[in-house]
């Protein structure tokens, strides 16, 4: 499995914190380009990443440009509430990166239109503006795993090697 969560430019330390831990509990690679909103020293970055930060891989980049550069061969696909494509009608190929913008201003919209064909979002509401990054992530990444059958990961408890009767 190659999954690759890319945050360009995160601003709110818990939101990284808790995509830390999901990416360390599934196998996901965590990039993330510069600049940030925060320290990597910050507590609450820590906190939610809890006692996950050891099972994490992760890359910084100085900025959206020199990530682009570095991996302009790689399957890209940029989460955006503009894109007609659900993320759930996209076949991921086994090495993906899922690019989330910043919370306050997402993508910017000139990278989406470059790269309309690899767009991807989460419906909901028209209402609403936008999903919390750290639950968009969670979708993208489960979905992504969803697909490859869940490679590297098992149930837990004992519930999971119980039979059920109907």
């Amino acid at each position: 499995m190659a999954l690759h969560i890319v945050l360009f430019e995160p601003e709110i330390p818990q939101n990284t914190g808790n995509i830390a831990r999901t990416c360390a509990a599934v196998g996901a690679t965590l990039h993330l380009v510069h600049p940030l909103g925060f320290s990597l020293e910050e507590k609450y970055l820590k906190r939610a990443g809890l006692d996950y930060w050891p099972l994490l891989t992760m890359v910084e980049h100085p900025s959206i440009e020199a990530f682009l550069e570095a991996h302009q061969h790689n399957m890209l696909y940029y989460f955006t509430t503009k894109a007609p494509q659900t993320y759930s009608e996209v076949t991921y190929p086994e090495e993906t990166y899922l690019v989330f913008g910043k919370e306050s201003a997402g993508i910017d919209e000139s990278l989406l239109v470059k790269n309309a064909k690899r767009c991807v979002r989460i419906p909901m509401r028209k209402e609403a503006r936008s999903l919390n990054l750290s639950n968009s992530v969670a979708i993208g990444a489960y979905e992504y795993l969803r697909q490859q059958s869940f490679p590297s990961l098992q149930g837990k408890g004992i519930l999971h090697r119980l039979t059920w009767e109907a």
